[in-house]
């Protein structure tokens, strides 16, 4: 079984994630989007799980500065893509994907949770 993170590795909530899998020894492969890329199919395996509206970071720089129209025209799984294709910054992270599911952001208590087994 192969873990991913996805995410970028300056971001500090991705270092706390890292961090973490660390700490608990768990064998896992960072994916960093920006410079390894993402793709419409890695998207939409994890848009099975996590909903566009949860996926896409509407409290980050990159979505604060988009225009107005173009926040308005986010509104389904297809848009969200299109958008997270043409700025992966828009994605919230870190997304982690274990087991064929995909879950999204970090917190100590979430992290126990998905690992507990």
């Amino acid at each position: 079984m192969t873990i991913t993170l996805y995410g970028i590795p300056n971001c500090d909530t991705v270092k706390k994630a890292r961090t973490w899998l660390s700490d608990n020894g768990i064998d896992f492969v960072f994916h960093d989007f920006k410079k390894d890329g993402i793709n419409a199919d890695l998207i939409k395996t994890w848009l099975r799980d996590v909903p566009w509206d949860v996926l896409v970071n509407r409290k980050g720089t990159t979505w604060r500065k988009l225009p107005d129209e173009r926040k308005a025209a986010i509104n389904d799984n297809a848009s969200a893509t299109a958008l997270m294709l043409e700025s992966p910054s828009v994605i919230k992270r870190p997304v982690l994907f274990k087991d064929k599911k995909s879950s999204v952001g970090f917190s100590d208590e979430l992290y126990q949770q998905i690992f507990q087994d």
